[in-house]
């Protein structure tokens, strides 16, 4: 569904798209208007000894942002933190315990914590095998109520 330029057809395409420039797109980060997300997923992964990956997904399992060293492709993470949150709402809801906040999946050489961020936003954490899954939470939960006022989960 292409125009014969390979664009958007016109009737789909933003009428408030500017012209697209040739070439790569420049990153500013001065300018970037998710920058105060971008730091606090960066300050969590340098806060906590072995977290190499923190990323923000819908609860769709679509990826919103990431700031990731781990080996996992963020879309897979962020669909992996996805399947994790509706099993945990579902045994949430069938055993009667309220709502969902957070998943944590250990394994030999390392973990996945899936944390709600609202109704409709989850963090992601990936963790080595070093992570102290107890500092991780600590750390974690004021990082969750700032990226809840910063993120308009409504629009997500």
């Amino acid at each position: 569904m292409t125009s014969p330029h390979g664009g958007l057809p016109s009737r789909l395409a933003p009428r408030h798209a500017a012209p697209q420039a040739a070439g790569p797109v420049r990153f500013d980060p001065a300018t970037d208007p998710r920058r105060p997300l971008r730091l606090e997923l960066a300050g969590l992964r340098h806060q906590v000894v072995g977290v190499t990956g923190c990323i923000i997904a819908g609860v769709d399992g679509l990826l919103i942002l990431h700031d990731s060293r781990s080996a996992g492709e963020p879309h897979d993470v962020a669909a992996m933190a996805a399947a994790a949150h509706g099993i945990s709402r579902t045994c949430g809801g069938a055993l009667a315990q309220g709502e969902f906040q957070e998943v944590t999946i250990r394994n030999r050489q390392g973990c996945l914590a899936v944390y709600g961020i609202g109704d409709l936003a989850l963090l992601a954490v990936v963790g080595d095998g070093t992570v102290n899954i107890a500092r991780l939470h600590l750390e974690a939960r004021p990082v969750l109520a700032r990226l809840a006022t910063m993120l308009d989960v409504t629009q997500l």
